[in-house]
């Protein structure tokens, strides 16, 4: 039980420091915007592109 504790305390602390650096920080905000925005068109990671029409006003 003990080495499980140890080893995310120590996963723990490599991420504080990361968060520190500016360009982790960076990267991993790119990435999530990455993401975020792919959810949001709805696209999908297998290069698989749904392009949404727009509607046509009457």
């Amino acid at each position: 039980m003990m080495m499980g504790r140890s080893l995310s305390s120590t996963k723990l602390e490599q991420l504080r420091h990361r968060i520190n650096d500016k360009d982790y920080l960076h990267a991993a905000i790119q990435r999530i915007a990455f993401v975020l925005s792919n959810e949001l068109m709805d696209l999908h990671q297998e290069g698989v592109h749904n392009e949404r029409q727009r509607k046509k006003r009457r």
